[in-house]
């Protein structure tokens, strides 16, 4: 019995190794067969990904594969073998998708956010809430307007009296809080939104935290035609030329009637004029009473009265 189970044992390894080797072989002529046909064809040879790869992924030879791509086509910074992608340890800086092609623009060393700046270009944090990330509904990756609501400079400007400027347009998010995957399209309210911006925008949205409170406009990712920015101030929320005035409490100042007034807005506006009106004839006098007596008849230019003779011989 022992021996009869050695050779089944034996006959059952050699079965194995002789599967692996064609295994080894029908894969192998399978690939050449592929490189063959790709040169015949003026095909290349690419890394391609097997499966999606997140922003911090590690490339390795389960996620990615070799595919054939016209010669014309293919994109720049692509891989010609799976090690060349793989390096001392590339990771994934961008969402790829399965069959995406893996670039040199979307791959790095360090899974870290500044690896994934353009040149040129700054990563900066500003705040934000429920209210200005749109109900959470900004995530990375996404293209926004960022605006500033500030106080009307002016002596006469009270607290209420806002402005409001687009101060940056198309700018892209890179992250909200620590999440900066492209693909983590969920809601989700953060705190602090990470934007893509040069220098000099850095610069104005850091001052602009300073002045007022920020909020961003959610736009089309393909919408890159510029708007007519113009500042939005109280008076454009409609209700103009309406006038409500102080109530007087006693002890109260009289309020300015050069003061245009609204709920919660205040603005100077010139004083109110009364409408302008044609002079009006005088009234003519009324007539003396007559009185009784001898009368005669006096003639002033074109003008005939009649005069009491006893009133005027006095």
């Amino acid at each position: 019995m022992g021996g009869r189970n050695l050779i089944i044992i034996g006959v059952a390894i050699l079965l194995g190794l002789v599967a692996v080797v064609l295994a080894n072989s029908y894969f192998s002529g399978v690939e050449q067969a592929e490189e063959a046909r790709a040169e015949e064809m003026q095909m290349s040879r690419i890394v391609v990904a097997t499966q999606p790869l997140e922003f911090g992924t590690p490339l390795n030879t389960n996620n990615l594969r070799m595919q054939t791509w016209p010669a014309a086509s293919v994109p720049a910074g692509a891989f010609r073998t799976i090690q060349d992608a793989i390096g001392s340890g590339n990771v994934a800086l961008r969402s790829i998708t399965p069959g995406e092609p893996v670039l040199l623009s979307k791959i790095s060393d360090r899974a870290i956010l500044s690896a994934n700046l353009p040149p040129g270009m700054r990563a900066i944090s500003i705040p934000v809430s429920a209210v200005s990330s749109v109900s959470g509904f900004v995530r990375p990756n996404d293209m926004v307007d960022v605006m500033l609501t500030r106080q009307i400079p002016g002596d006469g400007a009270t607290g209420t009296d806002q402005m409001v400027d687009v101060i940056l347009e198309k700018v892209r998010v890179l992250a909200i809080d620590q999440v900066a995957d492209e693909n983590a399209t969920q809601p989700g309210v953060g705190k602090t939104a990470v934007v893509e911006v040069d220098l000099l925008d850095a610069q104005k949205l850091v001052l602009a935290q300073k002045l007022g409170q920020l909020s961003l406009a959610l736009r089309n990712v393909e919408n890159t035609d510029p708007a007519a920015l113009t500042t939005v101030t109280a008076r454009d929320l409609g209700g103009s030329g309406q006038y409500i005035a102080a109530r007087n409490t006693g002890g109260g100042s009289t309020p300015n009637p050069g003061m245009f007034s609204v709920p919660n807005f205040v603005f100077p506006q010139e004083p109110r004029r009364a409408p302008r009106s044609e002079p009006r004839e005088a009234a003519p006098a009324p007539a003396e009473p007559r009185s009784y007596g001898p009368t005669m008849t006096v003639v002033r230019g074109t003008e005939q009265t009649e005069e009491s003779v006893g009133r005027l011989g006095r």
